[in-house]
């Protein structure tokens, strides 16, 4: 047979109503993966694969599918030779049995000689399965396997989904492979566009699908080439109108799973409404309708909407009427919200924050602005700002939760408070605070610039992480409904790339006394450490820090997150030098001497009387050079410099190993040689423990 009929493409679709948007991004994904892993589990190969994804449809095409498995031979083991035939050669129970098992005669079996001794086995060779009848399963398994929270039933039709299912297509060459799944039998018969092509389409082949879709059917089935349409027409809309879109990411996904043939078009609203946040109106537009908003070249909105639609219209002045006449209550009751905020002061709120409950052991949230107060207050005055301004912020912090726009609009936290903050007469620094306590909100977001905003978004974090920790609720592998990861995150970006020199486990201390209800956990600090340590850990190896340099540091605990960084920096730079490797043996050396006499970290002082060999007279010397010349480095936290200073006692350190017995037959030399070692390793610890550097 030729290799031009061994193989064929693969096309399977799945017809439904309207998938949710949000998730078909996800679905699709999980879809491929399914039918890939099935194909590679049934050993069928194939050249690639690769999938398309509508509102009303989910596609996958498999290039190059095998037609049929390999052909391949099965070998079954049996009994030992000896097991195998009695003294007078005859088979015996056991081979009898395992002949039988297999279909065979005993004269079928073959010897098979291995190194631990010869047995017989039995070689059969199977017959490689069909590809077409495999494949109903793996498509059934991977439906099962899809990530549908919820499945729902229609009818009496069998089977559930997370939509109605109208048609399926499984071709493979010419040929529709017969299947009833979900309550459709398969064909090769796709729809198009609901509007423009509801009549059925005959799909020629795999690779004609999605061609054919897009010039018979209406349908641009690649979601990746429609979230580009999307994307280039509503920049071409805004400049049009004079100005640029605010271009969502998550809203342009969105859309991309809404529509199956975009269309954006741009429709205007009142003025006036201008008068409004621009964030207020963006969220409006973009949660309630889908739409995108015009900034000009400044910044500010311009009284324009794009919105894409389903369709190719007629009369599209009409389409855009239409929108403008539903956008125009949505913009309605984000006037009215503001107004009605702004007849009482953000301050007067303060309250309500009693009826909403933070975490039912630890109060309400506000308890918690009363903590988060005090916490930063304390932390203001350490980074240089002012306690009061800090104290302030956070207590006003949470104020714009209970105010009628963020009850719309919850993403509006923070920044709506700093707008009423503003209008309050509020101290400036008071009202950046309250949009800045949130940041970072998410990976690779801005910080908090003012010290005043540093201190809440730091204080803020870290109450969350001693109370959560403190009633025993740390987050789990799947669990964090908290985002205490991001908290942890978030606080050690604050202090390290804002450079504010806090010692976190005094604030650590500090926030939980800030606690008057009863935390269960023993050693709450400690664990808040371990876990920051641990972020500390990831943000270090985004930055390039090898894993044994991250360790070095951790195993002297710094609990500056400065100090910390600063550290890492030198390691890293004393590991290019050439002294390295031999230091960090004869630390690792040191390390496990002290370790097994059971005198680590005792600091006994050296008796020079009992120096005897030349080689640790030698290592006392430099011990007490090197000592002087390290210490006011070390007062200045230059850890490159005291590195390079100690990468100097390499050859003095080799030289008492070589030639020095430390274990001496008299206990008082071998004590005294223990408390020379001890020293030398406090040398170094006093940086990092460079015994964990890797070769």
């Amino acid at each position: 047979m030729s290799d031009m009929t061994d193989k064929r493409d693969l096309l399977i679709e799945l017809g439904t109503e309207e998938l949710p948007p949000k998730a078909l991004k996800k679905l699709i994904q999980a879809f491929e993966a399914g039918i890939k892993q099935g194909l590679e589990k049934a050993e069928l190969s194939f050249s690639a694969i690769r999938s398309y994804a509508a509102p009303r449809r989910m596609a996958v095409v498999v290039d190059g599918l095998a037609i049929r498995q390999q052909d391949r031979v099965v070998e079954r083991r049996g009994p030992a030779i000896a097991a195998a035939f009695d003294g007078e050669g005859n088979p015996t129970k056991a081979l009898q049995g395992f002949a039988r098992s297999c279909g065979a005669t005993v004269d079928d079996l073959e010897k098979l000689e291995t190194d631990k001794g010869t047995w017989l086995a039995y070689k059969q060779e199977q017959k490689g399965a069909e590809t077409a009848s495999l494949l109903v399963d793996i498509l059934q398994q991977s439906l099962n396997d899809l990530p549908i929270p919820k499945r729902m039933r229609w009818g009496t039709l069998p089977g559930e989904f997370v939509r109605p299912v109208h048609w399926l297509v499984l071709l493979f060459g010419d040929e529709v492979i017969p299947a009833d799944i979900l309550g459709v039998s398969s064909g090769r018969e796709s729809r198009g566009h609901r509007f423009h092509h509801p009549a059925k389409i005959r799909i020629d082949s795999a690779q004609s699908y999605a061609p054919q879709l897009q010039t018979e059917g209406h349908v641009v089935v690649d979601m990746a080439a429609r979230r580009a349409a999307i994307h280039g027409q509503v920049l071409e809309l805004a400049t049009q109108l004079g100005g640029q879109a605010v271009l969502n990411e998550d809203l342009l996904d969105e859309v991309t799973g809404l529509v199956e043939w975009p269309v954006a078009l741009s429709g205007s609203f009142d003025k006036r409404f201008l008068e409004l946040p621009s964030e207020a109106l963006i969220s409006s537009m973009e949660e309630h309708q889908k739409y995108f908003a015009v900034r000009d070249k400044t910044g500010e909105l311009l009284p324009y909407f794009i919105t894409i639609c389903n369709i190719e219209s007629r009369d599209p002045a009409q389409v855009i009427a239409g929108n403008e006449r539903v956008i125009l209550p949505r913009l309605s009751d984000a006037a009215f919200f503001w107004a009605t905020d702004r007849k009482r002061p953000l301050a007067d709120r303060q309250a309500q924050l009693k009826t909403i409950v933070f975490q039912n052991k630890l109060g309400t949230v506000f308890d918690k602005s009363a903590r988060v107060a005090k916490l930063a207050a304390v932390i203001s005055t350490e980074i240089g700002g002012d306690a009061a301004l800090a104290e302030r912020a956070a207590l006003l912090a949470k104020c714009d939760l209970v105010t009628e726009m963020v009850g719309e609009f919850p993403d509006l936290q923070g920044i709506m408070g700093r707008y009423y903050a503003h209008l309050d007469g509020e101290h400036n620094e008071v009202a950046e605070a309250l949009d800045e306590q949130y940041l970072p909100r998410f990976s690779g977001d801005k910080l908090p610039q003012t010290t005043t905003g540093q201190a809440v978004s730091l204080a803020e974090k870290l109450d969350t992480l001693v109370g959560l920790f403190g009633i025993g609720q740390p987050p789990t592998g799947v669990k964090d409904p908290f985002a205490l990861r991001r908290a942890a995150l978030g606080a050690l970006r604050v202090v390290i790339e804002n450079k504010l020199d806090v010692d976190l486990v005094l604030l650590l201390e500090q926030a939980q006394q800030g606690f008057d209800v009863t935390l269960t956990e023993q050693d709450v600090t400690t664990q808040v450490m371990r876990y920051l340590f641990e972020r500390l850990r990831g943000y270090a190896s985004d930055q390039g820090f090898k894993t044994d340099v991250f360790e070095s540091v951790l195993a002297v605990q710094p609990s500056r997150p400065l100090d910390f960084m600063a550290r890492l920096h030198a390691v890293a730079e004393f590991r290019q030098l050439e002294q390295a490797e031999a230091l960090a043996a004869g630390n690792k050396r040191i390390s496990n001497i002290l370790r097994k006499n059971d005198t680590e970290g005792d600091v006994a002082t050296i008796d020079s009387a009992l120096l005897v060999e030349p080689a640790e007279q030698a290592l006392a010397e430099k011990l007490h050079a090197v000592s002087s010349a390290i210490a006011p480095l070390l007062m200045q936290a230059d850890y490159a410099g005291v590195l390079n200073i100690l990468a100097d006692m390499r050859d003095t350190v080799d030289g008492f190993f070589e030639q020095v017995m430390v274990m001496a037959d008299d206990l008082a030399i071998r004590n005294n040689r223990l408390a020379l070692l001890n020293q030398t390793r406090a040398l170094f610890l006093g940086v990092a423990d460079i015994s964990c550097l890797q070769e």
